[in-house]
């Protein structure tokens, strides 16, 4: 009995079904463009009502909408929330089987919907209102039964999809998520909302602006662990141990760093029976430690530390010249900034000695 024939795999020709891609590409954008610019240029009082509208909430803003347009809602509450306006999406299927009952009279409800006949939004709509929520509506149509509905509707209509068939949601999309940001930037003119306050609200960001300050904003200036090469290595471990940051830097006549003796250094002497506490302190110091300029960030404070296995840095300038000490725990603020279940933590961050 013969084997059933394989399909045939056809390979098409490569010259015939060419595809310039990046003109393609380059016409989304042009498109996108296109409907960003049309949706800026329709921008009127409707839009100043609507912001009005959020500033005057004294609750919380919910954002609601289905498919792409839940989407960029989703978006909308996620960069309210980050400048300090409490925000929530509400998903409108959910909402008609319970989760409506988050809406309070004193929230504004932030709807998005590019036909303005979504039968999920139109669903919860009266409801929203009989609550006592003010509405708005972000939509292609003022003409829609959901613009009709609230109490500001915005336009945001544009010529056309990006999509080659002018179905997928693209250019709508784009131009509604757009008017949020503007919503957003608004409202931090008109709240006058601080680089903290934007902080408060990303902890994990605060690590970030903290390791993009200078070095000598956090290093110790004062009580430096250091002694002269020649500096008996009794005396050394004392320093060091009265230093609390596991390193001694070893200085020449002209205080230039030659050197360090850490913790470290001290057991695996002490284990191979090498530790002569009468020797000079550069008998077991490390020559050409690494050494961090006091004008550098913390982030290559803490790159370079990564990269030697170390939890201390000599800070230095011109020349080679002891100005600092560096600990880990001096990026990390003592404390200020803290890891654990709940994510990153901050308080207060105040430099060590001055």
């Amino acid at each position: 009995m013969s084997d059933p024939e394989k399909p045939k795999v056809i390979c098409p020709d490569p010259e015939d079904q060419a595809v310039d891609t990046l003109a393609i590409a380059r016409s989304v954008f042009d498109i996108e463009i296109e409907g960003l610019l049309s949706v800026r240029d329709t921008l009127n009082g409707g839009f100043a009502d609507a912001v009005a509208c959020l500033l005057g909430c004294q609750g919380r803003v919910i954002t609601s909408g289905i498919g792409k347009s839940g989407l960029v809602a989703k978006k909308i509450a996620s960069t309210f929330s980050s400048i300090g306006v409490a925000s929530a999406f509400l998903h409108p299927v959910e909402a008609v089987h319970g989760d409506l009952g988050l809406a309070r009279p004193t929230d504004v409800a932030l709807t998005v919907s590019n036909s303005g006949e979504t039968r999920e939004l139109l669903a919860i709509l009266p409801e929203l209102t009989r609550i006592g929520c003010k509405t708005i509506a972000l939509t292609g149509s003022l003409e829609s039964s959901l613009a009709r509905m609230v109490n500001h509707a915005v336009l945001v209509r544009v010529p056309r999809e990006a999509c080659i068939l002018n179905l997928i949601p693209t250019a709508s999309t784009t131009a509604a998520m757009a008017v949020g940001d503007a919503f957003a930037t608004c409202l931090v003119r008109a709240r006058k909302v601080t680089a903290d306050d934007f902080y408060h609200c990303h902890p994990g960001g605060a690590l970030g602006r903290r390791l993009s300050e200078r070095v000598s904003r956090v290093m110790a200036r004062s009580d430096i662990p250091m002694v002269g090469r020649d500096h008996p290595l009794r005396e050394a471990v004392e320093i060091l141990d009265r230093g609390g940051v596991g390193t001694l830097i070893v200085v020449d006549g002209g205080g230039r760093v030659v050197g360090v003796v850490t913790d470290g250094d001290i057991r695996r002497a002490l284990v191979k029976g090498r530790l002569d506490l009468g020797r000079p302190t550069d008998s077991i110091m490390t020559a050409s430690p690494a050494t961090i300029a006091h004008d550098r960030t913390l982030e290559e404070a803490i790159d370079l530390m990564e990269q030697r296995g170390i939890t201390s840095l000599p800070v230095v300038e011109n020349a080679g010249r002891l100005v600092g000490i560096l600990h880990i725990h001096d990026i990390l603020g003592k404390g200020a900034i803290r890891f654990g279940e709940g994510g990153v933590q901050t308080g207060l961050v105040e430099p060590r000695n001055g």
